[in-house]
């Protein structure tokens, strides 16, 4: 498997933390979002919407983070990402796409730089909209997780694989964590397996920290 990302890249870092707890090997092809290397005439041709993470497998290429973990989950059942009963699979489902659909989406770099060129946000302003939009997250994760230790009980998951680098860059941008004390719990636990330890985005070849 190569997997096309980028070391700060939430979307990226879920993948590699997916792919790890599945104990599949995979070959990192960093991709610089600073740079532009993702509007490159050659990455639009592997993902025409020049986003990461890409996955390829042979003849299959795959792309949306959320979307390649529902793979792996489905072509490589064990260990398992989701619970076995449907409801609570439904419910780690909309824990996990709190953060990818309605938290991440607002603090990525595309949007940040579209806020700074078209409508000027000072860096205060721009720290300000992303603190916003984590705080309204995280304060309702808050009131519907019941770590023990993670979110769907003894094994961490599809959640994690989304909590994990939510929280790395709710902390670069100033976060008081401290008011989420259920999230820290599950990421805590998190951070004491190989899993996680692995794919943190300071351990990746490109980063640049």
């Amino acid at each position: 498997m190569d997997l096309y990302g980028y070391f700060r890249s939430s979307a990226s870092y879920r993948v590699r933390i997916g792919l790890n707890l599945k104990g599949l090997s995979y070959n990192y092809l960093p991709v610089n979002l600073v740079k532009g290397d993702q509007h490159s005439e050659q990455y639009r041709q592997l993902n025409p919407q020049g986003l990461l993470p890409t996955l390829n497998d042979g003849d299959i290429s795959l792309t949306q983070s959320m979307a390649i973990l529902e793979w792996l989950e489905e072509t490589h059942p064990e260990p398992a990402l989701l619970p076995r009963d449907a409801e609570a699979r439904a419910h780690i489902r909309a824990l996990a796409q709190s953060i990818a659909s309605d938290i991440q989406p607002l603090q990525n770099l595309r949007v940040l730089k579209y806020l700074v060129s078209e409508f000027k946000v000072t860096e205060e302003q721009k720290i300000q909209w992303i603190q916003h939009w984590i705080h309204l997250g995280f304060a309702a994760l808050e009131k519907q997780l019941e770590p023990a230790p993670f979110a769907a009980g003894d094994t961490p998951g599809l959640f994690e694989c989304c909590l994990l680098p939510q929280v790395y860059n709710a902390e670069r941008f100033g976060m008081d964590m401290n008011q989420y004390p259920k999230i820290q719990k599950i990421t805590q636990a998190c951070n004491e397996l190989a899993a996680f330890i692995d794919a943190h985005p300071e351990k990746q070849p490109d980063s640049t920290v």
